[in-house]
């Protein structure tokens, strides 16, 4: 046997180390999931239960009614005809070209996924603008979440909840949700100190500052975190069909597998239609927040 050359090969001597560690972590998290797993799933039922409803609502209404009903939000949103008009004609196209029902299966999930993230994310970003300490402990967590590989994600919620649609919607929740957090935590914290010192001199309580004053000068920047999470989102809906998320990913992940490259390019180009849709209704409702709120406060 050759010994080792020490200044080529480095020496790795915590390699057992390691992988007693992680044969001790596997077996541990193995054995969570199997006297836990089922107690897991109940808890998500709920959740399972929104997708589920959500999804019936988008593929089963008629589609003349899901136009109408996206192109209305996205005109209350943004004002702009044109935004309207490509949406509706994104939509048809999508329809005409036979990817109707994935395309709403996705755009479900993607709004599910973004319910549960500003649920979770706004309560923790305001939390971290009011406690430096806390920020200080979030902060590497979410570098964390933010440089993870996507495919990581995968791996525990699968060993804990199985395959299928809540797995999916966990993971692509916890790689989605970390721009939610942190421009919430900015927006709030970029207020200016004159404003709270007016609010103080009025007599406002601390809650009452957050909510009739840091809040909405600060929902600019929050939509702008919206419009983050919803595109981290939709980049998870590929990875999130291997572990049986329907929508536009299946038939990704099966040109992928089968070398079908114009099925994976025109699901792939539905996605990027979905992906500038969410975009530019998000941007510019941001933009008309920011202008509503100059010129209300001068």
């Amino acid at each position: 046997m050759t010994p080792k050359n020490w200044l080529t090969e480095f020496p790795d001597m915590g390699a057992d180390q390691l992988s007693a560690f992680r044969q001790t972590v596997d077996g541990a998290f193995r054995s969570f999931s199997r006297n836990y797993g089922e107690t897991l799933e109940n808890l998500f039922n709920p959740l399972r239960d929104f997708l589920m409803y959500s999804e019936r609502l988008l593929t089963q209404s008629p589609w003349p009614v899901v136009i109408g009903v996206i192109a209305l939000l996205a005109w209350l949103a943004t004002r702009s005809w044109k935004i309207v008009i490509g949406t509706i004609l994104t939509l048809l196209v999508i329809g005409y070209f036979g990817m109707w029902e994935d395309t709403m299966k996705t755009i479900s999930m993607i709004f599910v996924c973004t319910v549960v993230t500003l649920v979770l994310g706004l309560p923790i970003g305001i939390a971290m603008s009011r406690w430096d300490r806390l920020q200080k402990v979030i902060n590497p967590a979410l570098d964390v979440m933010q440089t993870m590989p996507s495919f990581v994600y995968l791996i525990p919620v699968v060993m804990l909840l199985g395959i299928g649609r809540v797995a999916g919607m966990i993971a692509v929740v916890v790689y989605a949700i970390p721009p939610v957090i942190r421009f919430t935590n900015l927006g709030i914290r970029l207020v200016s100190q004159d404003l709270l010192e007016a609010a103080d001199a009025f007599g406002s309580s601390m809650w009452q500052k957050m909510i009739q004053v840091q809040l909405p000068l600060a929902l600019p920047t929050i939509m702008a975190g919206v419009n983050q999470t919803i595109m981290l989102s939709l980049g998870m809906v590929v990875i999130a069909a291997m572990i049986g998320v329907q929508g536009l990913g299946q038939p990704v992940l099966k040109a992928i597998a089968n070398q079908y490259f114009t099925m994976g390019m025109i699901n792939g180009l539905a996605i990027v239609g979905i992906a500038i849709i969410f975009d530019r209704v998000s941007q510019t409702y941001g933009k008309r927040l920011q202008r509503h709120l100059e010129v209300t406060h001068g």
